[in-house]
């Protein structure tokens, strides 16, 4: 459960040190382990934050004192287990949290020093392929979109055989579900427009901008995804797939960039006119028409 706003004033008195790991993080991790692991020991803070055996004693002590319903000490084991009567104190220990570690592990990328994960269940993931941005590419448009400064990128689109120099002028960075993009205003085509960053062969800081990204209306704007199950299907397919997607009386509302629009119906599966077979796309848009009417009204944005 969230922490409450009480449990959230007791804590506020614990001093922090002026390390770089704060009495938080480690009360969060006690949380964390005697939720997902069920159990946990001083070793496990010592090895993870490197601290002292006193210091781990005193964070499981302090720990008893704010959750003292929430763990006992197992004499034969050694070991500090989660009681029957254990509810998460910290909103670090949800769901979320745990399975975005497992993902994070799973992609390659694991957290080491971020992650509260002990022991974990075998656990996999579809395959994609590696989206590569190089670093430089990444940074320049970083402090470009800060400073409000242009870019000079030399671009490989898909529409021309050659790369060619633009001068863009970034505000975002766009994710599709598969790589990463920047929006940014094209001197070139005269339009905001998404630039994927693995196409960018080489760039150079550019000049002051006077491009206002609240110019960028598509990107500013959204447009709600009313999702429902798909209506061929059976009342009680239509109910697991309500499950699947945590609806609420049979829909679930995203709120979408208009920017991100098109790449947000690929990801969903979502064909562009609506026709949807039950069998091979379970959910389907409530409010079809409406999305289908912004997206024609939305110029080509990507190269």
């Amino acid at each position: 459960m969230p922490t409450s706003s009480a449990s959230m004033n007791r804590f506020s008195k614990v001093k922090r040190p002026s390390g770089s790991w704060g009495p938080e993080r480690r009360l969060e991790f006690v949380d964390f382990r005697l939720q997902w692991d069920g159990r946990l020991n001083r070793a496990d803070l010592i090895e993870h934050f490197g601290i002292s055996v006193p210091q781990a004693s005193a964070d499981i002590a302090k720990y008893t004192e704010l959750a003292p319903k929430n763990l006992e000490y197992d004499r034969s084991e050694r070991v500090y287990v989660a009681a029957a009567s254990f509810r998460p104190f910290f909103a670090s220990s949800s769901t979320e949290r745990f399975l975005s570690d497992l993902l994070a592990r799973e992609s390659g990328h694991p957290p080491a020093n971020l992650s509260y994960v002990g022991w974990a269940p075998p656990s996999a993931i579809a395959g994609t392929p590696a989206r590569a941005v190089p670093p430089d590419v990444l940074v320049t448009f970083v402090q470009a979109i800060r400073s409000r400064q242009t870019v000079r990128a030399l671009y490989q689109s898909m529409s021309r055989p050659e790369p060619a120099w633009r001068e863009v002028s970034p505000h975002g960075i766009g994710h599709d579900g598969f790589r990463w993009h920047v929006r940014a205003y094209c001197e070139t085509r005269r339009a905001f427009r998404d630039f994927v960053f693995a196409r960018v062969l080489e760039v150079e800081p550019g000049r002051e901008s006077s491009m206002d990204p609240a110019n960028d209306v598509a990107w500013s704007s959204t447009v709600p995804l009313v999702l429902i199950p798909s209506p061929g299907l059976s009342a009680s397919r239509r109910k697991v797939v309500e499950l699947d997607y945590a609806m609420v009386d049979g829909r679930l509302t995203l709120e979408c960039r208009q920017a991100m629009l098109y790449y947000s119906l690929q990801r969903l599966g979502l064909s562009r006119d609506g026709e949807l077979k039950p069998e091979a796309q379970q959910i389907a848009l409530e409010n079809a028409k409406e999305v289908s009417q912004v997206l024609k009204g939305l110029a080509k944005s990507y190269d």
